[in-house]
């Protein structure tokens, strides 16, 4: 499958701090990968530099399998879109107004405006003034902004760290619905739970340093304890090894209708991350 990203032994130094440290992974056509680590780790670094916006100090990084310095021509302009917390718009002007000006340059259709904003959950508000929405609103002109020439390849940059979780998840199912249309997304967040719900690939970002890389099932199987929870009707709860030796106790509880649920304790992207790297996503 063609590779989108290709990252290879990438290092950033600002003075006497390195940002990023021998960071290599590939991101797949069609995939949404996770980028997924604690403020301060590197991630908004990565993706400036694989957007062109800032240069590398070693290593190489291509995107649409060319290097990151070439990709500021119109040519691979509009194959990409970004979103960071830093994208202005235009406090003066209504939300339909702002999305107007990047339609006609893209030269995409006055349509998609309407079909954008109701992907974010904002097509009744498209005549409010940019400088009257809160911020979680705000984050979602700037996400409807970037979605309104359907770009390739979609870089977010923790794109619903403002929003209440109702809000969250139209976001979600907006993203998985553009994933499903061929749109290769890269995300980077410190919810794990966002990330275990939309990605099909994570690298979990430390420091500047990618400690860990592979699927979320994968990962979870991979952490997982082998032990069987069971939640009884009194109240108890209770764990067993996952073995067939387990099976002729739980078969006790279940024949005496005691049994509430059953359950495997499978941790968290969380759970594995703090497991792994011995910090909080804070």
């Amino acid at each position: 499958m063609e590779n989108m990203i290709e990252v290879k032994s990438l290092e950033k130094i600002f003075g006497d701090k390195q940002a990023l440290h021998d960071v290599s992974f590939q991101v797949k056509k069609g995939e949404t990968f996770g980028f997924l680590g604690p403020s301060g780790s590197g991630k908004t670094t990565t993706i400036k530099i694989l957007t062109g916006q800032m240069r590398q100090s070693s290593g190489t990084a291509n995107v649409f399998g060319v290097p990151v310095s070439k990709l500021n021509t119109p040519e691979y302009r509009k194959r990409f879109g970004v979103v960071t917390d830093n994208s202005g718009l235009y406090a003066r002007l209504t939300i339909y107004d702002n999305l107007k000006l990047y339609a006609d340059l893209y030269g995409t259709s006055l349509q998609r405006i309407d079909e954008a904003l109701e992907s974010v959950n904002l097509g009744s508000e498209k005549k409010t003034q940019v400088a009257k929405l809160s911020k979680g609103m705000t984050q979602r002109v700037l996400l409807a902004r970037t979605l309104l020439h359907k770009p390739e390849l979609l870089f977010l940059d923790e794109p619903t760290s403002a929003l209440d979780p109702a809000n969250s998840k139209h976001i979600h199912n907006g993203l998985k619905e553009l994933n499903r249309q061929g749109t290769t997304i890269f995300l980077t967040t410190h919810d794990m739970e966002e990330a275990d719900h939309l990605c099909s690939q994570v690298a979990f970002l430390n420091k500047g340093v990618v400690q860990l890389l592979d699927e979320p099932k994968q990962l979870k199987k991979q952490y997982r304890e082998e032990i069987i929870g069971i939640e009884l009707k009194d109240g108890r709860e209770l764990e067993l090894p996952l073995k067939a030796s387990s099976a002729e106790e739980i078969q006790q509880y279940i024949s005496r209708e005691m049994v509430e649920r059953i359950y495997t304790k499978e941790p968290t992207l969380g759970d594995i991350f703090v497991e792994v790297t011995g910090r909080e996503l804070v």
